[in-house]
């Protein structure tokens, strides 16, 4: 075997593992900080647009999952990905809800309240395996 090619194979487990590592945790997003304003107005705005499927309580319904769960720890959906769900929908992928459409009609300041709501509370409730 050339020895070009015995380098080449030995190196592949290792660039595996630094992409499998790499998509691993935090994606060093910011955090939505949840002021009590921001929440206030966040939490009007779930209401509306977020509680039919997430829960009031944002502890889910037979459409949408819990807001409460782990799986919505900011290391692993961090706030970015709330947004991009918003604004674009999500597939499905950690429950068999089907797809989530996007939501219209809500302004930056307002998906970023929203964030603010949902992190106080996961925050004051805790989260939920």
């Amino acid at each position: 075997m050339p020895k070009w090619l015995g380098a080449t194979l030995l190196g592949v487990p290792f660039v595996v593992a630094l992409i499998a590592l790499g998509s691993c945790g935090s994606d060093g997003e910011p955090v939505v900080e949840p002021s009590s304003a921001a929440a206030k107005s966040g939490e009007a705005v779930y209401a509306n647009s977020c509680a039919a499927c997430h829960g009031l309580d944002l502890e889910g319904t037979d459409k949408g999952p819990s807001h409460l769960s782990v799986v919505y720890e900011p290391g692993h959906h961090g706030d970015d990905a709330f947004r991009s769900a918003i604004a674009n929908g999500a597939p499905q992928h950690h429950w068999n809800f089907g797809d989530m459409p996007p939501v219209e009609g809500l302004s930056a300041g307002q998906v970023d309240d929203v964030i603010a709501y949902i992190r106080g509370e996961q925050e004051r409730r805790g989260l939920q395996n």
